[in-house]
């Protein structure tokens, strides 16, 4: 039997995500997001993993539906397709909310769906030669469960051109337009991905949990005498916390925290 996503987890606690169906230009499928959805869900509720890297085998990250599901899907009634559209929601949000810092590793194509993948990751490193595309219009559909995470990645005015146009744009453009945090080379993109793991491992686990919500939760609201409320009382707790006062000791100190003890 086919499997379509792999998990493992290194010495560090990094979690390898990896989409397996390259001769399928790992298209999705329903067992693809029923899987990733499992995996996100594990590497989420294990202590053990410290951050999670999404990345594909094969020429492409990912050409976006499989035909054969998209042909199912189109004889599905409407209660059916909002079903199964569901479950692609579902998945999506599970990496969105990962409570662990998350990155994608991107190569080849990256159409449809493959294009939320990559908005819901905290940190995408993409190839250079590497090619994206909402292309959902040219069969007549729309970007819709990945819409949230791609306009919070891309900003609604670009939206408004490529959700319309499916037009393929470059890992330049990509990096420009904020889908990307970085476009390198082929050879690059490993080593890339491990100076950040490196910077990410030595900071605390609960406390880079924590900012990552930090963002989620303060990016959309107003300055207000609530929001100063809810930033400070954040600081207050986590600097009572074990983990904040390990952290703080240890600088006073000038030893490593216990957290960076481990990733020696």
């Amino acid at each position: 039997m086919e499997q379509a996503v792999t998990y493992n987890v290194d010495h560090r606690g990094v979690a390898f995500v990896t989409l397996s169906r390259a001769d399928k230009h790992n298209a999705f499928n329903d067992d693809m997001i029923n899987t990733l959805s499992t995996y996100f869900n594990q590497a989420g509720n294990d202590s053990n993993v410290r951050a999670v890297v999404l990345q594909a085998e094969g020429k492409s990250f990912s050409a976006g539906a499989d035909l054969n599901w998209m042909k199912q899907m189109a004889s599905f009634s409407e209660t059916q397709n909002h079903r199964d559209a569901m479950n692609l929601a579902t998945m999506l949000n599970t990496l969105y909310t990962l409570p662990k810092p998350t990155i994608a590793r991107v190569q080849g194509a990256a159409f449809g769906g493959a294009v939320g993948l990559i908005a819901c990751c905290d940190i995408a490193i993409g190839s250079k030669l590497s090619k994206f595309c909402l292309s959902e219009v040219r069969i007549g559909l729309i970007p819709a469960t990945i819409s949230p995470y791609v306009i919070e990645a891309m900003g609604a005015r670009v939206c408004r051109r490529y959700f319309q146009t499916a037009e393929v744009f470059s890992a330049r453009r990509a990096r420009r337009l904020g889908l990307l945090s970085e476009a390198v080379t082929e050879d690059e993109l490993d080593s890339t991905i491990d100076e950040i793991l490196t910077q990410i491992l030595k900071n605390g686990p609960q406390a880079v949990a924590q900012a990552k919500s930090l963002v989620q939760e303060v990016a959309a609201k107003p300055i207000t005498a609530t929001l100063l409320d809810e930033t400070s009382r954040s600081i207050a707790q986590i600097r009572v916390s074990p983990e904040g006062q390990e952290g703080l000791s240890a600088f006073l100190e000038r030893r490593l925290a216990k957290w960076q003890e481990t990733t020696q």
